[in-house]
């Protein structure tokens, strides 16, 4: 038993003094000894594959980092929907032609009069959902704040507002107001109300689960606007700022029932068939006219715009003189090469081409 202990304190004395030796060597500015000291790395648990192996075959990267304890985060291939504000106008409100003016004694008359008592019906039991939800809603008073929507939406367009445009039209309308809207300046006004806007259409319908209500309201709008839009380089694309037209809309306005917060918003516009097209964009081109002095105008001169004079070109011709020019250059470029010998009529080739350039001036 001593005899393990002693060689054991010999065996660790001897390395204590080769350590102290080692460390006054390493001390020693005229014989320096590199001094290597074992440090311990930070454990790394994913080791990249060397580079440059060829002939071996290629492992998941996703198995190797989950051997080395590392999880990828799952990738879900589903696009996220907006349960905010529905897709699209649900049961649209179809206008009928004329405004409801044709006669009940005709034939048409007597189905748009049919039509209208059938959606009159359904809309009744949509109002009925829409003030189990919300108790403040009244058909006279609801017409007057979708108007007060609209003018405050279209406001907020021509100023960029896109914070208080968010707050007055849903995320399906957004869009469909700003696209195409970035690099133009829009001039709207709302002049005045030619007759009291009504609700005509109401519908709740439901989405994702039976309980999610939506109500829409159609409103039937009849007023006076003025629009003018300019491009990005201040020319009138479209409208007047000083014409005011007659404008006959059916707006729909959106609100979330189950959202105790949720708002009433413009969520589209419905435009029949029967509506006349849209005023074409103006067209801007210039025509470069006399200089004016100060004072004169533009009028009183009787300017003509002046024609082009009719200029005939001999284009055959010259086309088949400078073909014909080429060829015989180029033959005397082959005979100087096969033959080797002095060109005689280099002259008359050089004074060819003065002569045919001349004709061209």
């Amino acid at each position: 038993m001593a005899m393990p202990m002693r060689r054991t304190l010999l065996t660790l004395h001897r390395a204590t003094q080769s350590n102290l030796k080692s460390a006054e060597a390493s001390l020693d500015v005229l014989h320096p000894i590199p001094l290597l000291l074992p440090v311990r790395t930070k454990k790394r648990y994913f080791i990249p594959p060397a580079v440059g192996l060829k002939g071996k075959s290629e492992e998941n990267p996703e198995a190797k980092a989950r051997a080395a304890g590392i999880v990828f985060r799952q990738q879900y291939l589903e696009r996220p929907i907006n349960i905010a504000c529905t897709a699209g106008i649900f049961d649209p409100y179809i206008p009928p032609e004329g405004d409801a003016r044709l006669s009940t004694l005709s034939k048409e008359g007597l189905k748009q009069r049919t039509e209208q008592i059938r959606q009159s019906a359904a809309s009744q039991l949509a109002i009925r959902k829409v003030k189990e939800h919300d108790s403040e809603f009244k058909t006279k008073d609801f017409a007057e704040r979708a108007q007060e929507i609209f003018i405050e939406a279209h406001n907020a367009l021509t100023q960029f507002n896109k914070e208080k445009l968010h707050s007055l039209v849903t995320e399906r309308c957004y869009p469909e107001m700003t696209r195409g809207n970035r690099y133009k300046t829009i001039r709207w006004r709302f002049v005045e109300s030619l007759e009291p806007p009504r609700v005509v259409h109401a519908r709740c319908p439901d989405m994702v689960t039976k309980g999610n209500l939506y109500g829409q309201v159609t409103v039937r709008m009849h007023s006076k606007q003025t629009l003018a839009i300019y491009d990005r380089f201040g020319r009138l694309m479209l409208g007047s700022e000083e014409h005011s037209k007659d404008v006959l809309e059916y707006l729909v306005i959106e609100r979330h029932l189950i959202n105790p917060y949720g708002r009433w918003r413009l969520h589209g516009k419905i435009v029949p068939s029967w509506a006349p097209a849209k005023d074409p964009i103006i067209k801007t081109v210039i025509i470069p006219g006399p200089e004016l002095k100060p004072g004169q105008e533009f009028d009183a001169l009787n300017y003509e715009v002046p024609k082009p004079a009719a200029v005939q070109w001999k284009l055959g011709f010259l086309l088949f003189e400078k073909g014909f020019w080429l060829l015989r250059h180029w033959k005397q470029q082959v005979s100087l090469r096969m033959n080797k010998l002095p060109c005689p009529e280099a002259n008359e080739a050089a004074s060819f081409s003065t002569e045919y350039h001349t004709s061209l001036e």
